[in-house]
């Protein structure tokens, strides 16, 4: 699933709660803390690969914010896009009905 997929589920996640709720922004934050930990754990298994021998007791704390983990732009749009179109729906919600 390419990015435009993440923001597809991203939007599916913030309308279920959006709704329920009547808080766009708290479906905004769920959606988003999603994508944004989904990928954190790819770039650890990454880092693990790759400079931990494999192991996970190898890896430091900061092992997901290794910029040599994250060399490819969907690596990146595969958070920030959901996070960004999530917010700006969140953000149109509130002016709409203020």
């Amino acid at each position: 699933m390419g990015f435009l997929g993440h923001v597809a589920l991203a939007l599916a996640i913030q309308a279920l709660i959006g709704a329920s709720t009547k808080s766009w922004w708290a479906g905004a934050g769920v959606a988003s803390a999603y994508f944004i930990g989904r990928e954190l754990a790819q770039a650890e298994y990454r880092w693990i690969e790759m400079y931990g021998e494999g192991l996970r007791a190898n890896m430091p704390w900061w092992a997901p914010f290794d910029s040599r983990v994250w060399p490819k732009a969907d690596q990146w749009l595969d958070w920030i896009a959901p996070s960004g179109v999530t917010a700006c729906v969140a953000w149109l919600h509130g002016r709409r009905s203020s």
